[in-house]
């Protein structure tokens, strides 16, 4: 069973008239990872498409997307995928990839269907792309590991980059996920835009009763959205992007866009954020 849903884009101005309910309906994504279904966001920034696969130990697969107004769901696309779950496998192009926790599978345009299998928790991202490149199994051994912050700071994390040019090519997605060191909460702080891409996050490892404050909106003229386990925030390209936690927490971060530069960002001063 796949479900989808659209996601408008919309503009700042708009943003700073909504209600707390209303930047929920257009930038909050809950209800993911619900066993037996497959859940997809279709987002309007830069068209892309955010969901869950779990197959609860049986079969789902994703194909036809009607959203995307292609055959397949791939026949356009690329996708990556995060297993948060317990280890499992993905079936693309008549090959399975045995998917632990923590690893990335990232499949090339063209591919076909997609088959989840076993009792994996399946992230899902696709964003659209004009070339083929090889599917590829990254285990986070392979990731490019980036360590910054300070205990001092609350912010002392590791960023694990899985789609990146430097571990696998890409047409236009960026992929990785962010883990805390203990006592550490305060993720992207100071804060950045990078206007020529939008962000989306999947906050989880939180405790039953954790939440995350993640900030958006101008830096001059911030929001805050509260996020509980397991559940996805859509970031514009106008917007600022930073959260902490009240307590640990890994985030998964996704970005598409004008070019794969991860660096590619514009800092904001701490004395400009309102």
């Amino acid at each position: 069973m796949t479900q989808a849903e659209t996601r408008y884009a919309i503009d700042p101005a708009t943003t700073k008239t909504l209600d707390t309910q209303g930047l929920r309906d257009q930038f909050h994504v809950s209800g993911l990872f619900k066993p037996g279904e497959i859940k997809l966001v279709y987002s309007h920034y830069d068209r892309l498409i955010l969901g869950s696969a779990v197959p609860d130990g049986g079969s789902l697969t994703l194909d036809e997307v009607p959203e995307t107004g292609t055959p397949s769901i791939l026949d356009r696309r690329e996708m990556g995928v995060l297993n948060i779950g317990e280890p499992a496998a993905v079936k693309v192009g008549g090959e399975s990839h045995e998917i632990g926790r923590g690893e990335v599978l990232y499949i090339g345009l063209g591919s076909g269907p997609v088959e989840f299998t076993g009792k994996g928790r399946f992230y899902i991202l696709s964003a659209p792309a004009h070339r083929a490149c090889p599917t590829k199994l990254i285990k986070a051994g392979d990731a490019r590991r980036v360590e910054l912050g300070s205990r001092e700071a609350a912010n002392e994390r590791v960023i694990m980059q899985f789609l990146h040019p430097e571990v696998c090519e890409s047409c236009q997605l960026l992929m990785g996920y962010t883990q805390f060191a203990e006592g550490s909460v305060w993720n992207t702080m100071p804060a950045h835009l990078h206007d020529r891409r939008m962000e989306a996050y999947l906050y989880f490892d939180l405790d039953e009763g954790g939440r995350v404050f993640h900030f958006m909106g101008k830096p001059e003229e911030t929001r805050h959205i509260v996020m509980a386990n397991e559940e996805a925030v859509i970031s514009p390209p106008w917007s600022i992007h930073s959260g902490a936690g009240t307590g640990s927490y890994t985030f998964c971060w996704a970005m598409a866009g004008d070019n794969v530069d991860f660096a590619d960002m514009d800092m904001v001063p701490m004395e400009v954020l309102r």
